[in-house]
């Protein structure tokens, strides 16, 4: 029997979860849940039904693991504790430094229903954050290095939006090519904010913008663009559309670490991704961790979990002996 799929929230991740589930033989997507008019949404799923979130009730025995889709902001840190209460759910909030009081919350909701819930799902947090917890435990003596990009931020682009005189635009977060070598030769460097990353910005203006003054609050705005060696092109809008219309991204986890009596070895562990699209690979982690929900649902277990307290055999479609003879 198929593990039946639920999506909550049709955006580009929504989207990309309609896809990574089409490539799982072992499942199928059920229903789709929006905020919006039902009417006003089109899904590529023949089969799938799209509902108002009024609904969600109504689909308590029907869906095997619900996925939610929505933003780390406002959205996830209500629902996934209230629909933890009727479904098994996997999220990916990011928000990290939320996490535990998140983990809390989703947790006493699924302990109470008897269902699971997997958090914080992705590639950083993530793949990323298995990546960096292997290599602590391997070489506990030494030091993680997590480099962004290229790739664009959709909370920097947002910002940059939000500027006066600013029509449209894209941020690109690009890893200092000096720093990163640094750190893949061994050499353990101490490095700031501005040392690690560029931020790149394309903006189109609005009609009789000050492009100079667009450009300063671009730089000097906090939490976002103040800390970093920030670049800014004004480019057209046919040139965005054309050249920076896609969401790509990546990045690389390294760990350096010392062996030895004394020391005196030195190993790199690097893990990188290099992504067409960052939420269809988003939704494809999330898929793999919704077959681990529906599995362990069935087992009896409850509660919320994260990347770290799930095997890898759980998100495979393979056998474990298929696994033994294949992959290890």
């Amino acid at each position: 029997m198929s593990i039946r799929i639920g999506i909550m929230g049709y955006g580009n991740l929504g989207r990309g979860v309609e896809c990574a589930v089409k490539q799982n033989p072992d499942m199928e997507l059920v229903a789709v849940f929006t905020r919006r008019d039902p009417s006003t949404v089109s899904v590529l799923t023949e089969s799938a039904k799209v509902c108002n979130v009024s609904e969600l009730a109504d689909w308590k025995d029907k869906i095997d693991v619900m996925i939610l889709c929505g933003g780390s902001a406002t959205d996830l840190p209500k629902q996934t504790p209230e629909l933890a209460a009727m479904f098994n759910v996997v999220d990916s909030f990011d928000t990290h430094a939320r996490i535990p009081e998140h983990f809390d919350n989703v947790d006493a909701a699924a302990k109470a229903s008897g269902k699971i819930g997997i958090i914080s799902v992705g590639w950083d947090p993530g793949m990323f954050s298995l990546n960096r917890m292997y290599a602590n435990a391997i070489l506990p003596n030494g030091k993680d290095y997590t480099f962004w990009g290229k790739g664009v931020s959709q909370g920097h682009s947002d910002a940059i939006r939000r500027v006066e005189g600013v029509k449209d635009g894209k941020q690109y977060t690009i890893p200092v090519e000096a720093a990163l070598e640094s750190v893949r030769a061994g050499e353990n460097p101490e490095l700031t904010t501005r040392q690690k990353h560029i931020r790149e910005c394309f903006v189109v203006l609005e009609e009789g913008a000050d492009a100079a003054k667009v450009e300063e609050t671009i730089k000097n705005m906090p939490n976002y663009f103040a800390d970093y060696d920030t670049i800014v092109n004004f480019i057209s809008e046919e040139e965005l559309k054309a050249n920076h219309s896609g969401i790509p991204h990546g990045g690389f986890v390294i760990r350096s670490g010392k062996t030895g009596w004394n020391e005196e070895n030195t190993h790199i562990i690097e893990y990188s991704l290099k992504l067409d699209s960052n939420p269809e690979f988003t939704s494809s982690v999330i898929v793999a961790y919704a077959r681990a929900a529906y599995r362990m649902a069935n087992e009896g277990q409850t509660g919320c979990k994260t990347v770290f307290d799930i095997a890898p055999a759980y998100l495979s479609v393979a056998s474990g002996a298929e696994l033994r003879a294949h992959l290890l």
